[in-house]
């Protein structure tokens, strides 16, 4: 080889003899070896052609016109947070309708606005919703399929499926769903009172999705889906949180927060909250004088005015129970021209030493007993 970078005509002819000669599957076109013998004048191609190939890495796709914003984290508590809304929901869904309806939450996406809008029918129930403090607002859709044969159930339907209607709905149908939409609000604000304090309502309804824009339609929301069945009827409920309604308390949806608020201990002030709602809790409270047995013949023999005689001695402290669980020791007396007993002694847990009573200072010292007394 004269240049180190050029090949001489005759050097090519016996390359492609050499070819020819290995008998290769495959012809290919003259331009193929050609395309090699061109590739030597750079030094960096031939190195590539020498150096072993590489295992290919796997490789992601990126969708830029659906970015993920919301990290998995935030997703696994929107799930966790909704999973329960569901059941809650289904339940107070149940009682209205006296049926049994069943709520299942069946995804929890993220896509572009305009994916979600023409994702859906036309027309449909199509609410509008603030989340005050939450910016912007959310929208709830209910579809068709399953809006009607609840707006027939309310107004006194049978069992039978009746055609789904493709209309707008009526003023009479519009205050049948305030009703559906108010029970899905309440829920939904229970389901988030861990996270914030939502302040729900509806703004609108519109029967028509597309000309609802909440947002730009390249924005990214969340979508989270929930399949109602009622007997053999199934439909879809969409609730869409738009990126920018979560994006500054991201922090607080975390799965983190929902262990801790669990685990974490009781502070003062929900001490206090608590105490004040139990203050009010009637309970039962009994005293027990005494306890013996007696034979079915003595007892039919009662008359008014016989003495049972027990073995527990009057100068013995009384048990108290509250709701049947024993807490306290007592004596016997009289208040204000009422039967009264004073507590002179709170029982410990089983655990722990039983007290000794204290001796009345009217009454005296009660001989101490061999054995505690015990049922006779």
């Amino acid at each position: 080889m004269g240049n180190d970078n050029v090949l001489s005509q005759a050097e090519v002819e016996s390359l492609l003899s050499a070819m020819e000669a290995s008998g290769p599957k495959k012809t290919e076109p003259a331009a193929a070896p050609q395309a090699a013998a061109v590739q030597s004048f750079s030094p960096a191609a031939g190195d590539d052609i020498t150096r072993p190939s590489r295992p290919r890495e796997k490789i992601t796709p990126y969708d830029f016109k659906r970015p993920e914003r919301v990290g998995k984290e935030q997703m696994r508590a929107l799930q966790s947070m909704h999973e329960g809304f569901g059941r809650n929901f289904g339940a107070a869904l149940s009682g209205l309708l006296r049926n049994i309806v069943e709520v299942k939450l069946t995804s929890v996406d993220q896509l572009t606005y305009s994916e979600f809008i023409f994702s859906l029918e036309n027309p449909s129930c199509f609410n509008l919703l603030t989340a005050s403090p939450l910016e912007g607002n959310l929208i709830l859709d209910i579809n068709p399929s399953i809006l009607y044969p609840i707006i027939d159930r309310l107004l006194g339907g049978g069992k039978e499926s009746s055609p789904v209607s493709r209309r707008p709905l009526t003023e009479i149908e519009l205050t049948l769903v305030s009703r559906i939409t108010n029970l899905f609000l309440r829920e939904l604000r229970s389901a988030w009172e861990n996270v914030l304090e939502l302040q729900l309502g509806v703004v609108r309804v519109e029967s028509n999705p597309q000309l609802v824009q909440i947002v730009p339609p390249n924005e990214v929301v969340v979508l989270i889906s929930f399949e109602l069945t009622i007997g053999d009827v199934r439909g879809m409920m969409n609730l869409c949180i738009p990126f920018n309604s979560i994006e500054r308390i991201g922090g607080k949806l975390t799965a983190n927060t929902w262990f801790a608020y669990g685990t974490s201990e009781v502070s003062e002030e929900s001490r206090r909250a608590l105490s004040s709602q139990m203050d009010g809790a009637s309970v039962e409270l009994g005293v027990t004088l005494a306890e013996t047995t007696i034979t079915t013949e003595d007892l039919l023999d009662l008359r008014v005015g016989d003495v049972i005689t027990t073995s527990k001695d009057s100068r013995e402290p009384l048990k108290v129970s509250v709701n049947g669980v024993t807490k306290f020791l007592a004596y016997p007396g009289a208040f204000k021209g009422r039967k009264a007993i004073q507590v002179d002694a709170i029982i410990p847990p089983k655990n722990q030493k039983p007290p000794q009573p204290k001796t009345p200072t009217n009454q005296p010292a009660p001989p101490q007993p061999a054995k505690p007394p015990g049922k006779k």
